[in-house]
């Protein structure tokens, strides 16, 4: 591949991970949205982590099978406690790593 196309490649990849963020953002700017649309674009952040998180936390990765006693969710409980109590976010973060490695360490 020679320089250019890269360039045009780039280029590209720019523009379709720019253009689809920018594009509601120039045609929303100035026009008053209802407020039950508000409301259910305030709700999609959480969505979009559970759906994440969820089959992590719950699910066995071969057979997509439940499973309740994985590390993951074990360390994810008390850490869940911690980010709640304490409202800290490197908090939580080391606690959920340090608690993570421990588990790793006696299972």
């Amino acid at each position: 591949m020679s320089l250019a196309d890269l360039l045009i490649l780039f280029g590209g990849m720019g523009l379709v991970t720019y253009l689809p963020r920018a594009l509601p953002l120039v045609y929303l700017a100035h026009r008053q949205l209802p407020k039950w649309f508000v409301e259910w674009l305030g709700l999609i952040p959480v969505a979009i982590l559970s759906a994440l998180v969820a089959p992590i936390l719950f699910a066995d990765p071969v057979g997509r099978t439940l499973e309740l006693g994985k590390p993951e969710l074990i360390v994810a409980v008390p850490t869940l406690l911690f980010a709640v109590k304490t409202r800290s976010l490197g908090g939580t973060v080391l606690v959920g790593m340090g608690l993570y490695w421990l588990a790793d360490m006696v299972m």
